[in-house]
């Protein structure tokens, strides 16, 4: 038997190919294109999106018995607003996770509904990047296209509509709209009231491993797979990702070092950040999550190496970075090219060097690049300790987590043992995984992780780098209070 899972990226799609065992067959990715219309938007055509996961599955399948084609899933890229017509076009381009317009709209929603009422009501706070402030600034600025909307839906729920007919999404990726109640799973009715909508234009809910239907006669016909291929639900990409690690049980810990960056915890039990730095979501196992997201990540470094000093040798950048340096940099860096989620809360925050002199080189301030983000992945750990959890090792996935310097680096600055999975394969991964449930083959999602999932290695923190990093750390948490103001006025 085989099964897809589709990751619905920022930048491209990634379809894999995968046994029952775990076994990975083919690996496909397609790129689609960018905008930034103005600055701080985050728009992409869900059009794109379509046609690119079309193209990757005829090349995904090619070669292999597509009788062997049992089920298809999801993992995708959260918060983003899909609008529909009456007709299923497409209104408007899809505003982002990473799109900061929405400023008046959080803070109308945090200040005016009030943060101790949104935490009630959906377990979260507002968020620039959320999905309910995107539909209250289309109502405000664009309300002939908000008059025709019929369908509102998720960037991967798009992808499920097209194949299955489905109107459909899933508890993980709903509970970043800022519509769902995590706690008791069902939408918000007096959210709906607010961001102007009804529950009609919403999908219907599933868990993440829930058959939502199977693929259409078309879409089947035009692949040459079975029309009892099973189609489910799927998960937000933090969650599919996790499951795609094997984080499925009480406490299990994941870290994705991707384009953004993600600290994910699994709980079996409802919980809220107290401080609300960090999301309380459902987890694609039917459990619960907190997680904390940093909007700039691996990317600081894509950033720092193409766009600033114009070299695509990464692992070079790094090789004058020895162990006798870490911990010793006095140069720091705030990751916060695009604001910044978790913990601040704040779209005007901007990324910066500071302790530059004439001494120091551009190993230092790559290594401070990889300080900063690591440093930032802390803020979100010290918040998930308020909160009550406090998980001793973690996995670790995504492109950044492929340099063992900043593997190193995370491990001591965080003082956590990282597994490294023996596949890094994210929320593709995640997603075959969940079709597996969804087609029987495994009781449930933690049964498919203990059955695929394997660990290739551990890294565990050195306690004298550990206190080092204690140290600077405590340097670092002071800079951003400091800048705030600064940010803002620029």
């Amino acid at each position: 038997m085989l099964f897809i899972g589709i990751d619905l990226g920022t930048s491209s799609v990634k379809l894999l190919l995968m046994d029952e065992s775990g076994a990975i067959k083919n690996i496909v990715s397609k790129e689609y294109p960018l905008s930034f219309p103005k600055p701080g938007w985050s728009e992409q055509s869900p059009y794109d999106w379509y046609d690119r996961t079309i193209e990757g599955l005829g090349e995904l399948i090619e070669g292999y018995d597509k009788n062997d084609v049992r089920g298809i899933s999801f993992g995708g890229q959260m918060h983003g607003l899909v609008a529909l017509d009456e007709n299923d076009e497409v209104i408007r381009p899809a505003i982002l996770w990473n799109d900061g317009r929405t400023g008046a709209e959080v803070d109308y929603l945090n200040n005016d509904i009030g943060k101790a009422r949104l935490t009630e009501l959906t377990g979260n706070i507002a968020f620039a990047g959320f999905t309910a402030p995107k539909i209250l600034w289309m109502k405000k600025n664009e309300p002939d296209d908000f008059a025709r909307i019929k369908k509102i839906m998720l960037p991967k729920d798009y992808i499920a509509y097209r194949l299955s007919g489905t109107f459909c999404t899933d508890y993980s990726d709903a509970s970043g709209m800022l519509l769902l109640d995590v706690k008791n799973k069902c939408w918000s009715k007096e959210m709906i009231d607010i961001c102007g909508i009804s529950e009609e234009q919403l999908p219907r809910l599933y868990e993440s491993y829930d058959k939502v239907g199977t693929l259409l006669p078309e879409i089947a016909s035009k692949l040459g797979l079975s029309e009892d291929v099973v189609i489910a639900a799927g998960a937000g990409d933090n969650a599919a990702a996790a499951v795609g690690m094997g984080v499925a049980g009480d406490g299990s810990c994941n870290i994705s070092l991707g384009t953004s960056g993600t600290l994910f915890i699994a709980s079996k039990s409802y919980g809220v950040d107290p401080n609300n730095a960090l999301h309380s979501f459902d987890h694609a196992d039917g459990t619960y999550h907190l997680m904390g997201c940093m909007l700039s990540a691996a990317s600081c470094n894509k950033w720092w190496m193409d766009e600033i000093i114009a070299d695509k040798d990464y692992a070079g950048a790094q090789k004058d970075i020895t162990d006798d340096k870490l911990g010793e940099n006095h140069v720091y860096f705030l990751p916060y090219l695009m604001g910044e989620r978790s913990p601040h809360n704040d779209p005007d925050a901007r990324g910066c060097f500071i302790g530059l002199s004439m001494e120091n080189t551009r190993a230092d301030m790559t290594q401070a690049v990889l300080e900063g983000v690591a440093f930032a992945f802390k803020d979100m750990l010290r918040a998930a300790h308020q909160a009550g959890a406090r998980p001793s090792r973690s996995f670790v996935c995504g492109g950044g987590a492929k340099s063992p310097l900043w593997q190193k680096i995370i491990a001591n600055v965080l003082d956590l043992s990282l597994d490294i999975p023996e596949n890094e394969e994210g929320p593709s991964m995640g997603g075959a995984m969940l079709a597996m449930v969804a087609a029987g083959v495994y009781d449930s999602v933690e049964a498919a992780a203990r059955a695929i999932v394997k660990v290739r290695g551990t890294l565990d923190p050195d306690p004298a780098l550990v206190k080092k990093y204690e140290k600077k750390y405590e340097e670092y948490v002071k800079l951003y209070p400091a800048l705030k103001d600064s940010f803002k006025s620029l």
